[in-house]
């Protein structure tokens, strides 16, 4: 049974909605992710994934290979 999980990420780098936009093509991309919602007027992300294929650091890590930083949001 999968364990779908939401979390908030602080983006840091992004310029444009562009920007925004290539992050959820790369997270969306990513075996697990159910949803990603990624705003540029916020400058966060928020994403819902399956936490038994994957965790917030793989999620994390597809960002930061896209050319950005992310860190967890306190809820």
């Amino acid at each position: 049974m999968s364990k779908i999980v939401k979390k908030k990420l602080k983006i840091s780098g992004m310029h444009c909605t562009s920007c925004a936009m290539k992050i959820d093509m790369d997270l969306e991309d990513l075996e697990g992710i159910k949803e990603a919602r990624t705003s540029f007027a916020k400058q966060e992300s928020e994403v819902e994934f399956d936490q038994d294929k994957l965790d917030i650091q793989n999620v994390i890590a597809v960002i930061e290979k896209t050319g950005y930083s992310a860190q967890i949001k306190a809820d």
